[in-house]
């Protein structure tokens, strides 16, 4: 940003002065400064320089019902008024917290009925991991301690959150993973398929699971955690042959599947919830994002009925959190999920907005540029590549972020994972807007691409 204004610089001095922010090189910001987003309403943001931005990325994958519904600004208000804080310690509990405990057992899979509730996604699959450890001891079986994720998964930054994942650049910072985590490879034809077809690598990749578990022991294997499709590690989309292997492979070991609907979850998909979309059975979920639409913090871990029936005969479950199920976030995660329901919004994405932003991503595939467009719901992923044939990359010029820097500029906020650009736009998109980003995704692509040949 050039020519800023004097109150940009000011906030902008606040950064550098007193702020430490998430996932950034606090050296590189200071130089730079942060682009300082003020305002914003439906999919646009606005910053502290007057630009209007189509927000491809509804936040962190989570703006579900977009940007100043004022109903859940007044759903909080009032639940401030009445009750601001009470804590789930202690045999209590408030009216908000168990509404929203109905409510999610209604939208989730048949069989899933009760809800652990946390204050983000990160948080849920810690509670996760301690609950699965805690199942298997109530059962007998304490050596049954391993979790299996998978490489370049994402399962939040917490300790335990950033080791169930399987990002590399997280690991080398803290010493993780830490004990009983293990990784296996994912599902990612485009990149690591080879000379297989997609079948053909769906069924590869899936396979793994198998021989890992055959090698630690059946014994000490508790739980699979996987994201139905793996977002920040590039909207990673599995070949159609992965998941129904996956199936079977579960069906026959003796152990827990855990689906991360934290991206995926609150209709991203289409459906409410990502193993909806593909038939999965998970014994627990994490959500968060979604629940909210971002407007508060939240998150939990839907837990299936057969499990919960296990924990009830272990005593106390010695976990949990201050803000567990808050009663604010309770309340506006009510108020969100009646949005989605009453304005049909999960709907109109399944029959309307979904397969039109899948039809306009996909004319994109002309471009020089574009190895591969991909996507399912409102999300998509775009691949850049210097050879179409081979799927090479412009190695070492950094083609994603140049290419986001050109989004910035162009009024369309869209994510580089690597060479790799994604969108999840706010469920609520129209086909109007859409088109606005589809129009600029393309000129950004070709400005990339001048950059790259220049």
């Amino acid at each position: 940003m050039t020519n800023k204004n004097p109150q940009t610089l000011h906030w902008q001095q606040l950064s550098n002065d007193h702020h430490l922010a998430p996932f950034s090189d606090f050296k590189q910001l200071k130089e730079v400064g942060p682009r300082i987003v003020t305002h914003a309403k439906g999919v646009y943001l606005w910053d502290s320089e007057g630009h209007k931005i189509l927000d491809g990325m509804a936040g962190l994958w989570c703006v579900a019902i977009g940007y100043g519904r004022d109903e859940l600004a007044d759903a909080a208000s009032k639940q401030m008024r009445e009750l601001a804080y009470y804590n789930l310690f202690f045999m209590t509990a408030h009216p908000p917290v168990l509404e929203l405990s109905k409510v999610i057992a209604q939208i989730a899979p048949e069989g899933m009925n009760h809800v652990f509730f946390t204050g983000s996604g990160s948080e849920g699959n810690d509670t996760m991991l301690r609950m699965v450890r805690h199942y298997w001891a109530i059962k007998g079986q304490p050596e049954k301690k391993v979790i299996i994720s998978r490489k370049n998964g994402y399962h939040g930054s917490t300790v335990a959150g950033a080791s169930l994942g399987g990002m590399t650049y997280m690991h080398e910072q803290g010493d993780l993973p830490i004990p009983g985590i293990t990784h296996i490879a994912q599902p990612y034809w485009f990149a690591e398929g080879g000379d297989m077809s997609p079948e053909e690598f769906g069924i590869w990749a899936a396979n793994q699971l198998e021989e890992k578990i055959l090698e630690i022991g059946v014994d000490k294997v508790g739980a699979f955690i996987a994201e139905p499709i793996q977002g920040a590690g590039g909207v990673i989309i599995p070949p159609d042959t992965y998941w129904p292997r996956i199936k079977e492979i579960l069906a026959k070991y003796d152990i827990l599947f855990v689906a991360d609907e934290v991206i995926c979850g609150f209709g991203r998909t289409g459906e409410w919830f990502g193993s909806d979309f593909y038939g999965l059975k998970p014994d627990m979920m994490t959500i968060a994002k979604g629940l909210t639409s971002g407007y508060i913090p939240m998150g939990g871990l839907i837990v299936r009925d057969e499990v919960v029936a296990v924990l009830n005969e272990g005593g106390d479950f010695n976990h949990g959190f201050t803000y567990s199920g808050h009663p604010v976030a309770a309340a506006v995660a009510l108020e969100n999920i009646r949005i989605l329901r009453e304005e049909k919004i999960i709907e109109k994405v399944h029959a309307e907005t979904a397969p039109y932003l899948q039809k306009r991503l996909r004319e994109l595939n002309d471009h020089p540029l574009v190895g591969e467009v991909r996507g399912v719901g409102l999300l998509g992923a775009i691949e850049l590549v210097q050879d179409k044939a081979t799927r090479k990359r412009y190695e070492g010029r950094g083609a994603g972020m140049i290419c986001r820097q050109f989004c910035f500029e162009n009024g369309l906020i869209m994510r580089a994972v690597g060479d790799t650009m994604i969108i999840a736009p706010p469920l609520v998109i129209s086909k109007d807007e859409i088109d606005e980003l589809v129009t600029k995704a393309r000129k950004c692509l070709d400005l990339t691409l001048e950059v790259l040949q220049g």
